[in-house]
């Protein structure tokens, strides 16, 4: 049974549940098969790879559904010209994170495409919504990947109540199962934004190991800080810092991050052959706290389906977990 919210009605689907755009491993493939399931697709304009993001627009040519694009703002004003791009694949929606979306947002509203700011704090909703957000994505430090110290169940709420109903909050942040999305539609959002749980799906166009390791690990096997950034040489501006798998790597230079930089050139050589030959002791695996909560690699329209089925059964009072 559909779940209807504020956020299915402004984009026209079925059901309340966004994929995240995650840098290139969320290509067309994925943003399809959420979309056909009845969520939002967001396809990962990430950092900006003009190439890539031709090439995966042009998959979608024939998609029907409504779909969205997602880029990093901040790398986004290095290349504004991919803006035009991901508007002539017709978007339902462009969705923007880390940073001020003001200079792009009369491009994108211009071209009756809605836009949906990613937020970490009061500050920044307050910012996309004085350049005309549509929708706003209260992220909290769960998530996997980029984001801030705030976590979701108390970003949630303070969102909620700074919007005070004039645009839908969706909310992002280890987020895995139903129960998420039932319990984060109790602090008043109107549907959630997923990255971690669709990394582990059938369309993800990550590597086969990562989502093995996604599906192996337990609560508490991730970690946020500079690490990964520092050891690819790109550094993210404050106040975001990065969530991955804890690995070897990782373990190597937690604490150590000084001289971590003491040796960046001959780390970052190491990083580098080690992500070209998908050695994930060292490379990342960016990922949230969701993976306790992740056991297996299902089509991404068999997710959509099992969290939007566990979470109007808990809605109804018909069970209190995802077992019973």
């Amino acid at each position: 049974m559909p779940i209807f919210t504020p956020l299915t009605d402004r984009l026209g689907i079925q059901h309340p549940i966004l994929s995240a755009p995650m840098d290139v491993i969320a290509g067309a493939r994925l943003t399809a098969a959420v979309s056909a399931a009845g969520g939002f697709g967001i396809l990962g304009g990430g950092y900006g790879d003009r190439a890539w993001l031709e090439q995966e627009t042009a998959k979608l040519a024939d998609v029907s559904d409504p779909f969205g694009i997602g880029f990093i703002t901040w790398s986004l004003a290095k290349q504004p010209q991919l803006l035009d791009i991901a508007l002539e694949a017709g978007p339902r929606a462009i969705m923007l994170s880390f940073g001020d979306p003001k200079p792009f947002a009369p491009r994108i509203k211009a071209s009756g495409t809605l836009l949906i700011c990613q937020v970490q704090d009061e500050a920044m909703a307050r910012q996309a919504l004085d350049a005309g957000a549509d929708i706003l994505i209260a992220q909290g430090t769960e998530a996997g990947g980029h984001g801030a110290s705030r976590t979701i169940i108390d970003i949630v709420p303070a969102i909620v109540d700074l919007a005070a109903g004039r645009v839908p909050v969706a909310a992002a942040g280890g987020i895995g199962d139903g129960r998420g999305l039932a319990a984060m539609m109790m602090l008043g959002a109107s549907g959630v934004l997923l990255g971690t749980r669709f990394y582990a799906s059938v369309e993800c166009d990550g590597a086969e190991e990562a989502k093995q390791r996604i599906c192996a690990a337990s609560s508490g096997n991730s970690v946020r800080g500079i690490i990964f950034d520092l050891s690819r040489n790109n550094v993210w501006p404050a106040p975001f810092t990065g969530r991955c798998l804890i690995n070897d790597h990782a373990r190597r230079w937690m604490g150590r991050e000084v001289e971590l930089m003491q040796n960046i050139k001959a780390v970052a050589a190491e990083y580098a052959a080690a992500k070209a030959a998908g050695n994930f002791d060292i490379a990342a695996v960016i990922a949230g706290e969701a993976v306790g909560l992740i056991r297996d690699i299902p089509p991404a329209g068999e997710i959509v389906d099992r969290i939007v089925t566990e979470a109007e059964q808990i809605l109804g009072g018909r069970r209190n977990s995802v077992a019973a």
